[in-house]
């Protein structure tokens, strides 16, 4: 006899921060948290940390709705600004994890660094090492 299927999981992520920055990587994981949260009901935060007062060429949060055009669930977007005299894309990235309750992470290894042989950015590194959460790294 077999069991219905347990959704515990749902209670571990219900609330789950993407990290974006218009990378490919940064897309992939999009694309994974939100098929967690199809699967258990899981609310997801799209956030891209860029420096106060900068203007991208092209918009990362533009990127990922257009990347999520057709998905059917409710995903929610955010700008985080930060003073890059004191603080750091992981820094910002960082404190929202903690102040706003994030259950998961999910990030891609790598941004839009220029060196190819590197496996893992430091955005994605210092998230391993210093998020009080689970860290989902996608390659």
């Amino acid at each position: 006899m077999t069991e219905a299927p347990s959704y515990v999981i749902s209670f571990y992520y219900r609330k789950i921060l993407v990290p974006v920055d218009g990378s490919e990587t940064s897309l992939k994981a999009l694309e994974f948290a939100v098929d967690l949260a199809q699967r258990y009901g899981s609310r997801v935060v799209v956030a891209y940390a860029k420096p106060k007062g900068s203007i991208e060429k092209e918009d990362p949060i533009v990127k990922a709705k257009e990347r999520l055009k057709d998905t059917r669930i409710n995903v929610f977007y955010k700008y985080i600004e930060y003073d890059p005299a004191s603080s750091s894309p992981h820094s910002a990235l960082l404190r929202e994890v903690i102040e706003e309750g994030y259950d998961l992470v999910v990030i891609g290894a790598r941004g839009r660094t220029l060196f190819g042989e590197i496996g893992i950015g430091s955005v994605a590194l210092s998230l391993v090492v210093n998020a009080p959460i689970s860290v989902f790294i996608i390659r």
